[in-house]
């Protein structure tokens, strides 16, 4: 039964793709076919394989090393300040991003990070059907983030197409920085983490191919990476500070959201004896379905996933920590992929005012597809979620 509700989320997934194509008689089915099969082979590798389940446990074992000396310098700032007993959302999950931000600041300075982006990129523009610049950009993306990654680019923006565009930034919000994955490791399973953060990689590709479908020259391929020259110490200073600045906008927008989403539920429930997040979790129930969670379930899941689209994934896996003991393990894992990505109102505003930032009307040219971005970075996590439930 699993594999004909998978079918049919794959078809669903294609047809609303296909629905919204910029120009379908371009659309190269092969590319798309190769990096479906790609998908499969990795999610099945990594969830349902001992070797898999090791680089899992791996991967797993040095971020929880790496929060550990994160927790370091935590607690000899803030020691004392929380009660023990309590776990502090703040302090314990979205301050290590500073610490993490340093060793990527590190791995940039020393070019260890960008021959890693090129060379990845390079290998995966031979089976996306796209230019080699949006292969590096969506390998960037997930190193990033879905701002930071413009400014590599940033000489190369004003000569872009509208359609090229929408590709990178179609790859920057459906992947998540490598900065935050361990502030996502301690609110769900790691394996589901590292499965979508495979997942949308590719998924970003196959979903552009169909919505946004072109050829690139060989003299429109062409990377320009902006590289800015500092000391080792200039460096440290600048990741330092963009760490704690992402750690402070993300506790903003967490407080906000988690409270404008508690005043909405109180008036929906006091109006129609529903809270609004449950009213949106019917709407998402079908396409909760169509990813392989039971149908008894969908509607709490549903719940969970709307949550992500109109606020962030870190509200939603809040949510799920909360309902998780009255689900079963399947749709526990099917909804922790959908939730890994930045696939949300509030990217659009993001990317918009990255883009912006760097150039004005590039960034206007992304404000006027903003809706039909978020609309093929959700149908990718919508893709990954329903590839994931085909091997839970």
């Amino acid at each position: 039964m699993k594999y004909i509700i998978f079918l049919a989320g794959l078809a669903v997934v294609f047809l609303l793709a296909f629905l919204v194509s910029n120009d379908r008689r371009k659309i190269k089915y092969k590319p798309i076919l190769i990096m479906l099969g790609l998908q499969l082979i990795f999610t099945y590798f990594l969830l349902n394989t001992g070797i898999g389940l090791v680089i899992i446990k791996g991967i797993s074992a040095l971020f929880e090393k790496l929060l550990g000396y994160a927790r370091d310098g935590v607690d000899f700032v803030f020691g004392g300040l929380a009660n023990e007993a309590a776990m502090p959302f703040f302090l314990n999950v979205l301050l290590p991003i500073v610490f993490i931000s340093v060793l990527i600041g590190i791995a940039q300075h020393f070019k260890i990070l960008p021959f890693i982006i090129k060379w990845v990129g390079f290998a995966l523009s031979k089976v996306n059907g796209l230019g080699r610049l949006e292969s590096y950009n969506a390998v960037a993306s997930a190193v990033f983030g879905q701002s930071e990654v413009f400014i590599s680019v940033k000489k190369l923006l004003g000569h872009l197409p509208r359609h090229r565009l929408y590709t990178l930034c179609t790859s920057a919000m459906s992947t998540v920085s490598a900065s935050i994955l361990g502030a996502y490791m301690t609110m769900i399973d790691p394996k589901y983490v590292v499965t979508a953060l495979v997942l949308n990689l590719f998924g970003g590709f196959i979903i552009a191919n169909i919505i946004n479908p072109y050829e690139v020259t060989d003299d429109d391929d062409i990377i320009e990476i902006e590289e800015e020259k500092q000391t080792f110490f200039e460096m440290l200073g600048e990741y330092i500070m963009d760490g704690f600045k992402v750690a402070v906008i993300v506790g903003a927008m967490l407080l906000g959201f988690v409270a404008l989403i508690s005043m909405i539920n109180d008036v929906f429930n006091m109006a129609f004896g529903m809270t609004f997040q449950t009213m949106l979790g019917y709407v998402f129930a079908p396409f909760a379905f169509l990813v392989g969670i039971p149908w008894a379930e969908t509607v709490s899941a549903g719940t969970i996933m709307a949550t992500k689209l109109v606020s962030n994934e870190f509200v939603a896996m809040m949510d799920l920590a909360k309902y998780a003991k009255d689900m079963s393990e399947r749709t526990v894992g099917i909804v922790s992929v959908f939730l890994v990505s930045f696939a949300n109102f509030s990217s659009i505003g993001i990317i918009t005012g990255a883009v912006k930032g760097l150039h004005e009307e590039q960034g206007n040219t992304v404000a006027r597809f903003g809706l039909k971005l978020l609309y093929g970075a959700t149908l990718v996590s919508i893709l990954s979620a329903a590839i994931a439930g085909l091997f839970l």
